[in-house]
């Protein structure tokens, strides 16, 4: 193992701040909230996706992260620290990590090609390039930028990455809300964000889709918050930085809210389309719209940059166990990983190739996503807050982890009684609707 003289850290509670934030703000947050929105109703699915956020997600992001800063230690090991046999839990997050990160740079490279199309004003529709092997090219590039950037280290890589493209980010999505105000269908795009049917609450399968959005889009209970924390100073305080990325994190999905349903309104388009709306008729309602390819490009980059961000902190898990558990050093580390998953996320580029890769008629890609995606985070997150609320030493949380007071108190007590019963009902919900599709 690593010496704690020897660790690396972030150089403030700022870089830690975007680091997180780049973590929690990717393009699932971004076009995967707006289509749980589309799918349940409009504004009806805020109010308790809001609720999720603020007493659920929110409660034991900050016990995650004080269990990184406690434990300094990588996951495997964390959950090693916890009890001797949870090492084999900490391998899980790594084998859940790793398979969603695998489909995860495909979707990306789907991203930087349509970045690269726009800009050079190449003529192509979705299907026209997922009907070559181009996804093929696009995800090694992504993984290649991913594995490149966290083998500079946590300072030299990740840091100064975040640093340049959070603020970038942002930019973009409100330069682009700025824009759609022009748009016919703005007030109607926002009335269906904005107003909530009351009448769709008494609906499980909503409850189910915003507690598991809430996770996702947070990243919490992934682990990756965990080894983030693992980075961090004493001197940081955590409750606090934990709202800052909470805030900035419904800051991107409400804002992302408010450019995509004022041009889905304005063009008479389905609000629950997903990923085809994304990539197959956005695009065509950017031809359409005045400065439609500025727009094109602007929000293909919003997306590719926010994707990076969020797949550099998904290896960044696996490389520090990597690095501690085999002692070798962030560059071989970093080279070992990226080419695993680019043998891992391989079959999930084919599916949406001229290979067509599928198993049983369902696409490679979808199939891990509606397995590991869909069932994997929860029951990480599940698996969080058993670990470190019930077997981890309170002692050592109060010590180095700064769980002290009242209010962290009522946070552990969450994370024991509440966060539990609501992730086991929120499986049991997705398992039904599983069966039921």
């Amino acid at each position: 193992m690593i010496p704690e003289t020897e660790k690396e850290h972030w150089s403030s509670g700022f870089g830690f701040v975007l680091a997180s934030i780049g973590a929690a703000v990717g393009i699932g947050n971004i076009w995967r909230f707006s289509t749980h929105v589309g799918e349940n109703g409009g504004g009806a699915f805020l109010l308790p996706f809001l609720l999720a956020v603020f007493l659920i997600a929110l409660p034991l992001m900050i016990l995650e992260i004080k269990a990184g800063r406690a434990l300094a230690a990588d996951v495997v090991t964390a959950f090693e620290k916890v009890h001797h046999h949870f090492d084999k839990v900490g391998w899980l997050f790594i084998a859940v990590g790793f398979v969603i990160l695998s489909y995860y740079l495909v979707i990306t490279g789907w991203t930087l090609a349509f970045v690269f199309y726009s800009l050079f004003a190449i003529e192509g529709c979705f299907d026209t390039f997922t009907g070559s092997y181009a996804p093929v090219a696009f995800f090694i590039i992504s993984a290649l930028l991913t594995g490149g950037v966290v083998a500079l280290g946590v300072k030299d890589g990740i840091e100064r990455v975040v640093r340049w493209f959070i603020p970038l980010s942002f930019f973009i999505l409100i330069g682009l809300a700025i824009y759609v105000i022009t748009l016919s269908g703005y007030w109607k795009g926002i009335g269906f964000f904005l107003t909530p049917d009351f009448s769709v609450l008494s609906d499980p399968m909503l409850w189910g889709s915003a507690f598991g959005q809430a996770f996702f889009s947070l990243s919490v209970g992934t682990g990756i918050l965990l080894t983030y924390g693992s980075y961090l100073r004493r001197s940081v305080p955590i409750a606090r930085s934990a709202v800052y990325i909470t805030l900035a994190d419904l800051a991107a999905a409400i804002l992302s809210g408010l450019i995509i349903f004022p041009i889905v309104f304005t063009y008479g388009l389905s609000p629950a389309m997903g990923v085809e709306l994304t990539f197959v008729i956005l695009p065509q309602a950017f031809e359409m719209i005045p400065y439609g390819a500025y727009v094109g490009f602007a929000f293909f980059l919003l997306l590719f940059v926010s994707a990076l961000t969020a797949t550099v902190s998904m290896i960044e898990m696996p490389i520090a166990s990597f690095i501690a558990r085999r002692g070798v050093s962030r560059k071989r580390a970093s080279l070992a990983l990226t080419g695993g998953v680019l043998l891992i996320g391989l079959p999930s580029a084919l599916s949406y190739s001229a290979m067509n890769l599928s198993v049983g008629g369902i696409p490679f890609l979808d199939l891990l996503d509606e397995t590991a995606g869909t069932f994997g985070l929860p029951f990480t997150a599940l698996a969080t807050a058993i670990a470190f609320a019930w077997f981890l030493d309170p002692a050592l949380l109060r010590e180095k982890g700064g769980m002290k007071g009242p209010i962290p108190h009522f946070i552990l007590q969450i994370c024991r009684y509440v966060i539990p019963v609501v992730l086991i009902i929120t499986l049991l919900i997705l398992t039904m609707d599983l069966l039921a599709g």
